[in-house]
């Protein structure tokens, strides 16, 4: 059976009295599989206003999915718009996505500064500089860059950054890190002094901060966006120490994990997807409890190696709260139905225990609420 038929077959089971009746077995006694699962993905999707979001609108109907994340650039469609224009733009864009979903969404974007920034000046958009940059600056720089960038993603409604950047400069010739100055310093009490500032400074409006790429990018030799990069021989466990540092305390924040393969850490599985990685490294050994989230699914990364519903099933065995499919790199309609598909049949057959869901869709909900985005009469069955 082609998969695609599979997944409607799923979603069709999901109706009938029977498998609803197994459901009802697996539910919360206020929340269901259902809203449990749709809240652990946040995807990003093509159209600048409600009327050209469509595939969207109908997925945070039908999924009721946790969040969104924002692009500029169609990578697919060179000329296209993908979600941004304008301020005023985005503005109302965010709101009409706000105004569908009966939980408030995680509305999130990469503003690094620099060369990794959506919101440009094109758009109306004042930029800020590179973490390189900041790092060569006084620490109270990063921190006006990170109140600045807090002030206009403010301004339009989002309210969650992929930033900073805690990677450390090991490699200042690494093409996703270093040769694009999306770190602060090769000195890792630095990158977490100014990463920091910088989160400090949003979070005077309210953004929760995603700081990255856990366990360490910076010694990279590739970039995960075109395959998986080996950093076995280059990274160290000085790389942890921004992370050690910062998580857990405030500001608010969740933790993105990077696509890469690390020997030293699991010999057999790339970190994003590794229990001993998320569970055993950065759960049990630094202590983290809050949210974390995968690298986009849709990396070559992942995808030259795993199907996307497997790499989702894993991504939650291994510890992961939120699965981001960017949806640009390659663009699917049905990626949504897809991952909950993936994780709803994980439950029903045993790989995934009820328990596990239950767990990120709590520690999803509890950001929610201490960011001040959840309203409890908004959860409607």
């Amino acid at each position: 059976m082609p998969k695609i038929l599979a997944y409607c077959v799923l979603l069709i089971l999901l109706a009938t009295q029977s498998f609803a009746m197994q459901a009802t077995e697996l539910q919360s006694p206020e929340v269901s599989l259902k809203t449990m699962i749709g809240q652990m993905i946040m995807v990003g999707f093509r159209g600048e206003g409600a009327t050209t979001a469509r595939v969207l609108l109908r997925d945070i109907k039908e999924h009721q999915i946790g969040g969104v994340i924002l692009f500029d650039k169609d990578c697919l469609r060179a000329q296209a718009v993908r979600n941004i224009i304008s301020k005023e733009q985005v503005h109302d864009l965010i709101s009409a996505l706000q105004d569908v979903s009966t939980i408030p969404l995680f509305v999130a974007i990469d503003q690094e500064g620099g060369r990794v920034s959506r919101f440009k000046p094109s758009h109306g958009f004042a930029g800020t500089p590179s973490a390189q940059k900041l790092g060569e600056l006084p620490v109270s720089e990063t921190f006006a860059a990170g109140e600045h960038t807090g002030a206009y993603l403010e301004s339009v409604g989002v309210n969650m950054n992929f930033a900073p950047v805690l990677d450390v400069n090991v490699n200042p010739e690494s093409p996703v890190i270093g040769a694009i100055e999306r770190s602060y310093s090769a000195d890792p009490s630095k990158v977490a002094t100014y990463g920091h500032a910088f989160a400090q400074g949003m979070a005077r409006h309210g953004i929760i901060s995603g700081y990255k790429h856990f366990p360490g990018h910076g010694s990279s030799l590739s970039d995960s966006h075109k395959g998986l990069p080996d950093v076995t021989k280059t990274w160290s466990k000085d790389e942890l120490i921004p992370y050690a540092e910062l998580l857990g305390k405030e500001p608010l924040h969740v933790l993105m994990v990077g696509h890469l393969y690390n020997r030293k850490l699991d010999a057999d599985t790339p970190t994003s997807l590794s229990y001993p990685v998320i569970t055993e490294v950065l759960r049990d050994q630094l202590g983290y409890d809050g949210v974390v989230v995968t690298d986009d699914l849709q990396m070559k990364a992942i995808t030259n190696e795993y199907p996307i519903d497997e790499a989702a099933v894993k991504a939650v065995q291994a510890g992961s709260d939120i699965l981001l499919a960017g949806n640009n790199l390659v663009y699917d309609p049905q990626i949504v139905c897809k991952l909950v598909t993936a994780l709803t049949w994980a439950v029903h057959n045993g790989e995934l225990p009820i328990e596990r869901i239950r767990q990120s869709y709590e520690r999803i909900m509890k950001l929610k609420r201490e960011s001040g985005l959840f309203v409890e009469e908004a959860l409607k069955e």
